[in-house]
């Protein structure tokens, strides 16, 4: 049986490579709009972060999404993402 291939991605924080699995993926639609994909199969540019408080913050304080798609990014794109962290480690912890 031939074993599944890792997708690794870098992050825009960190600058360090990740498997796709531990990342959040933002992506720039074509009509220019900014949104956290959450499935990671939305068309258009897409940025990785990873699945981290820490980056997460540091990306809001360095505004890292407005220099990443060159365009002004909206503060509720980051506490979208935290919410996304925060939804992961509740139901992480109701699996167990």
């Amino acid at each position: 049986m031939k074993a599944k291939k890792i997708i690794n991605r870098k992050c825009v924080v960190t600058r360090k490579i990740y498997p796709k699995d531990n990342l959040l993926r933002v992506v720039r639609l074509p009509n220019g709009n900014i949104v956290f994909d959450e499935e990671q199969n939305k068309l258009g540019r897409g940025a990785y972060i990873y699945k981290s408080q820490e980056a997460i913050i540091k990306a809001k304080n360095k505004d890292i999404f407005t220099k990443v798609f060159n365009t002004c990014v909206d503060n509720s794109l980051y506490d979208e993402l935290l919410k996304a962290i925060n939804k992961e480690v509740v139901n992480d912890g109701k699996a167990k």
